[in-house]
């Protein structure tokens, strides 16, 4: 008989709880399928990024000749960037 899963007051909360936690205690896991999430999008968060207008300037060029904003393209640029270093391993993770 699994443990009583209890009600979370925030997400905060639940987020405690699960670091403390096994999830087998409350959850049957031999019951569990596969889904799919295709709409689901990763959690953002906005900054404020200083910039030399020269580089704004270039970016926006590049993006106007791919028809997206040039946010867009930053975003794409660093993502790339990004999944670059980590596979090669150029950055070590804890």
């Amino acid at each position: 008989m699994k443990k009583v899963l209890p009600k979370f007051k925030s997400e905060d909360a639940e987020r405690e709880f699960w670091a403390s936690h096994d999830s087998a205690e409350y959850i049957d896991w031999s019951k569990a399928r596969p889904v799919n999430f295709p709409n689901l999008k990763p959690t953002t968060r906005t900054i404020s990024l200083r910039l030399p207008e020269s580089t704004i300037a270039a970016l926006k060029v590049l993006a106007n000749k791919r028809d997206v904003p040039y946010q867009s393209l930053l975003k794409i640029y660093l993502s790339e960037k990004v999944e670059e270093e980590m596979q090669h391993g150029s950055v070590k993770t804890a």
